[in-house]
């Protein structure tokens, strides 16, 4: 009866362990997948964001009949892009707890998808000399779009997704920022109308800059109060805050505005991109911009990092508007 006993209680200790191991396999392998649908989300939306200031760019360039041709070629791969950009997110596998972040995910790249479309469809009739009021409105339509996208995507994914990841006790990489619209002056028809006007002229881009020397160069640079040296390796740890602190020299004869600076760590598909913007600088003038570092590194292995300040409207000389880097990120 003794040994009965015993027997019946080894049995129920095993079963026991056996449905704790159980458990804990399933609990790891949901973890995983929800760590896997944020990295793979974040992928997208970085790509996403890379549309938006390839279009912006294209919509304020130099414009001008020899680049009316290639305004629309290149309106046409963004559409092309933003269209592929959906098809993977239709195709990420989605654990059921976060269903809901993803479909206001997928409704955010959908909608820039259609309003890529719309510019595209637009633009080479707000170009030409027929239907141009008509064209231009309905670029002016799409920033709206835009606009609703940003919406979507911040007041509806990021707190959907932080409050599944919350509530399951999954941690992850810090989900991406995305805006797609770059400013609210976008959404006024007339400016709108301008730019168009601009690209139609040939008088955006840089020559509209302003008479006299333009230009920026590159400072200092550190990451996490580490300094890094051009050509040279330094060894940073990684932690939830990292952010590069770049410093940005007028060096020209004009106050510059909207200034973008960007940080690539790695390279190829698998690199990171962040970027920031100086609102203004004055001639003569050293700001500091912080970028953040969203995403985490490779660690253990020296991983090369560029900063580049972008060159402003009537910059010519541009040798030191970027600096290259090595970096051994260290867990």
């Amino acid at each position: 009866m003794v040994r009965r006993t015993i027997a019946i209680v080894a049995g129920l200790i095993v079963l026991i362990l056996l449905v704790l191991g159980i458990r804990g396999c399933l609990n790891s392998r949901k973890e995983s997948a929800m760590q896997d649908y944020v990295t793979d989300a974040n992928a997208l939306v970085r790509e996403s964001n890379a549309e938006s200031r390839s279009l912006f760019r294209v919509l304020q360039g130099p414009g001008g009949q020899d680049q009316a041709v290639n305004t629309e070629s290149a309106l046409n791969g963004l559409r092309v892009a933003s269209d592929g950009l959906v098809d993977r997110a239709r195709d990420l596998d989605v654990p059921d707890e976060l269903s809901t972040p993803q479909r206001y995910l997928l409704e955010t790249l959908e909608l820039r998808r259609d309003g890529l479309a719309g510019v595209a469809n637009a633009i080479p009739q707000a170009l030409a000399d027929q239907e141009r009021r008509q064209s231009t409105a309905r670029v002016s339509r799409m920033m709206r779009v835009f606009s609703a996208s940003d919406i979507i995507y911040d007041g509806r994914y990021l707190p959907n997704l932080d409050r599944v990841l919350e509530d399951e006790e999954v941690n992850t990489d810090d989900p991406v920022s995305s805006q797609f619209l770059p400013d609210t002056e976008w959404l006024d028809p007339a400016f709108v109308a301008d730019q168009v006007a601009g690209i139609r002229s040939g008088e955006g881009g840089d020559q509209a800059a302003a008479p006299g020397l333009h230009g920026n160069g590159l400072g200092t640079v550190t990451l996490g109060g580490v300094a890094l040296v051009p050509g040279g390796s330094a060894t940073v740890p990684v932690a939830g805050d990292l952010a590069f602190e770049v410093q940005v020299a007028n060096q020209g004869e004009n106050t510059e505005t909207d200034v973008t600076v960007r940080a690539t760590v790695g390279e190829g598909g698998d690199a990171i991109e962040a970027d920031a913007q100086l609102d203004t600088i004055a001639a003569g003038e050293t700001k500091t911009v912080s970028i953040p570092l969203d995403e985490e590194p490779p660690t253990g292995e020296n991983v090369p990092v560029q900063i580049e300040i972008e060159p402003v409207p009537g910059e010519e000389m541009t040798d030191n508007n970027t600096g290259d880097f090595s970096v051994i990120f260290t867990g």
